[in-house]
């Protein structure tokens, strides 16, 4: 008998990554894109002050949207990542500002050491603004989680992931993975 219940919690537990696999699959390739309070920039990689290439990917996404005045503001996110001087948001910032974003449009999150970290900063500076919505700019295969963890602090989230070389098919699938184990310990309450 305790074999069979183990099998049969094994294929649901299996059945339900699968879906959420699958959910962040189709979320991925989706743009939601429409006016907001905010559009909030998750950090990536910053080289001694450098936005890296995928940080700066999502910043000029970012700046197009603002651009087309889907929002007023650009909020960027990071922390150091053991870098002793500059913060992902930072540079973000820095970056958007040479681009022709005035300084005051720009909201910086520095502290964020993970999309659950940076979520509840960016929930608690959006809370004390009065701002309810942001257009959330990520790569694809992090918006669904990104979207929820930000979701989960009250805000209207709307999805636009920033363009990318498409990855070959198990890559892809290793990485929308990920995430789905990411989310589903958040959703069990451990947070990573």
């Amino acid at each position: 008998m305790l074999p069979v219940a183990g099998a049969v919690l094994l294929a649901v537990l299996a059945a339900g990554f699968l879906h959420v696999t699958t959910a962040i699959a189709r979320q991925s390739s989706v743009d939601e894109a429409r006016p907001a309070d905010v559009i909030v920039v998750m950090g990536a990689a910053e080289y001694s002050g450098r936005p890296s290439p995928v940080l700066r990917a999502r910043l000029d996404h970012a700046l197009g949207l603002w651009r087309q005045n889907l929002a007023p503001r650009i909020l960027t996110t990071g922390g150091a990542g053991g870098d002793p001087v500059f913060t992902e948001g930072e540079v973000g910032r820095a970056y958007l500002t040479q681009k022709g974003v005035p300084p005051e449009a720009v909201i910086v999150e520095p502290e964020g050491e993970s999309t659950a970290h940076s979520a509840l900063a960016v929930g608690e500076l959006l809370r004390r603004m009065g701002l309810r919505s942001c257009i959330v700019v990520s790569d694809g295969y992090h918006i669904f989680r990104a979207k929820r963890l930000l979701e989960s602090r009250g805000l209207k989230v709307y999805g636009s992931p920033r363009p990318e070389t498409v990855q070959e098919g198990w890559r892809r699938w290793r990485l929308y993975a990920r995430q789905a184990a990411g989310y589903i310990l958040w959703s069990v309450g451990v947070v990573i």
